[in-house]
């Protein structure tokens, strides 16, 4: 396996390049981040009175998520940067890792098409090298398996998790993107269309309709107890060009989830209460999903399997875990409370 080195993120995080082969842009590479645990407390030395008597100190309790592995994985036009999402996950217990896939943030090589892709299932490389690299020297037989995704990523893990059953042990889905925002109707006229101009020209670009509310309102509501250091050149504050070729490989996803997918594993999806259109700015959009239109992801979610929690975030951005203070924090208990009935519920299987 490869060397893990120093991360952008500083003391906490490393990183590990996971090569993936050549493509017509050159060199192809995903990016695997850990996080690492804090040192654990030292056991006290038995004090003379205590050795006399036999009595030893009583090492620490065992972490709840000791034999979990955490995969995060990032959405379009975005890379891994949250701290404390890491740290939620490692003060209990569990190993996290995020992936920044091939084309994106630290796995963006000179000379290619930031995040482009023309077939979402291409992704299940990026993913096999990473779990290669958690599952080397364990158990991986006793381990349980957490997917967490954002947006893109939580449609990538999710079309990946029902093409793999029985690998993942839960999922957590933060805003995921299952459906597209606009009305079905529309949505079928423009496929054909999309599938095209993917077939014949792939790079031709969609228009750009971002208008930069969506990191306008992530700034306006950042929690000072919670800072984000954000690489423009990776998280750019318009969204990445958006080209025909990767476009018909979203609404191939789409029509995948439609069609019926089935994860086998307890997944918890959050999501906003309400969408605001961003079509001019207003203090609305500094508490609402400005991207999704969350009622569809909500229905489209309790189809992905047999078990789905859909939770509303009032106050929520996008990315739920950007949002501001009370928004932010009830995404974490939200999180927190799921976690531990999805811990005491996985270890009676």
């Amino acid at each position: 396996m490869g060397e893990w080195t120093p991360d952008v993120l500083g003391d906490e995080f490393v990183q590990q390049t996971l090569p993936l082969g050549h493509d017509d842009e050159g060199e192809v590479v995903a990016t695997l981040v850990r996080a690492l645990p804090d040192a654990p407390e030292p056991v006290p030395a038995p004090t003379f009175w205590q050795r006399l008597r036999g009595i030893r100190p009583m090492p620490a309790p065992v972490p709840p998520l000791a034999d979990v592995d955490v995969l995060y994985v990032h959405g379009w036009s975005d890379y891994f940067f949250q701290k404390r999402l890491a740290r939620f996950w490692t003060a209990r217990g569990a190993r996290f890792f995020a992936l920044d896939l091939r084309k994106y943030g630290r796995s963006l090589r000179p000379g290619q098409t930031p995040g482009y892709i023309d077939d979402l299932a291409t992704y299940d490389e990026d993913i096999a090298a990473a779990l290669a690299v958690i599952r080397e020297g364990q158990d991986a037989e006793h381990r349980r398996l957490m997917l967490f995704g954002h947006s893109t990523g939580g449609l990538i893990l999710s079309l990946w998790a029902d093409r793999h059953p029985g690998e993942a042990a839960g999922m957590v889905l933060n805003s995921p993107w299952l459906e597209f925002q606009l009305p079905r109707f529309q949505r079928e006229t423009i496929a054909p269309l999309v599938g095209m101009q993917a077939k014949y020209w792939p790079l031709e670009k969609a228009p750009q309709v971002d208008l930069g509310f969506y990191t306008r309102a992530q700034n306006a509501v950042a929690d000072p107890t919670d800072p984000m250091d954000v690489n423009l050149d990776w998280r750019p504050e318009q969204t990445m060009t958006v080209y025909a070729g990767w476009l018909n490989a979203i609404l191939t996803g789409h029509r995948q989830i439609a069609a019926g997918v089935r994860i086998d594993a307890p997944v918890l999806v959050l999501l906003s209460a309400r969408t605001a259109m961003p079509t001019a700015w207003s203090e609305a959009l500094t508490s609402a999903d400005t991207v999704l239109w969350v009622d569809d992801i909500a229905r489209a979610a309790l189809k992905l399997g047999p078990s789905v929690t859909v939770a509303r975030i009032d106050g929520a951005l996008h990315d739920v875990f950007l949002s501001r203070h009370e928004a932010r924090e009830d995404a974490y208990a939200r999180l927190a409370q799921w976690v531990t009935g999805w811990d005491a519920a996985t270890r009676q299987r």
